[in-house]
């Protein structure tokens, strides 16, 4: 079952809230404040994993400056 992110507009709370893809668009109660007048929020979601492809593409691994490998920027290979 996916996790939506949701926006309180009563208490400008953001939650995060497990749901069937049927019933996503349903309002949810916040449970900051217990409103609902909450709205789905729109979020970036990444896909993949395994090891790198040819050209940097594909691999779930994205490369921000300090991928966390304790390697130096460009040398892990996974950017």
């Amino acid at each position: 079952m996916p996790v939506y992110e949701f926006h309180c507009s009563a208490c400008d709370a953001t939650f995060d809230h497990m749901t069937t893809i049927a019933a996503r668009d349903q309002a949810v109660t916040c449970p900051q404040c217990g409103s609902k007048k909450t709205g789905r929020k729109l979020s970036t979601v990444m896909v993949g994993a395994g090891k790198p492809t040819p050209g940097g593409l594909g691999g779930g691994h994205v490369h921000s400056g300090g991928c966390g490998c304790g390697k130096p920027h460009g040398s892990c290979r996974m950017n």
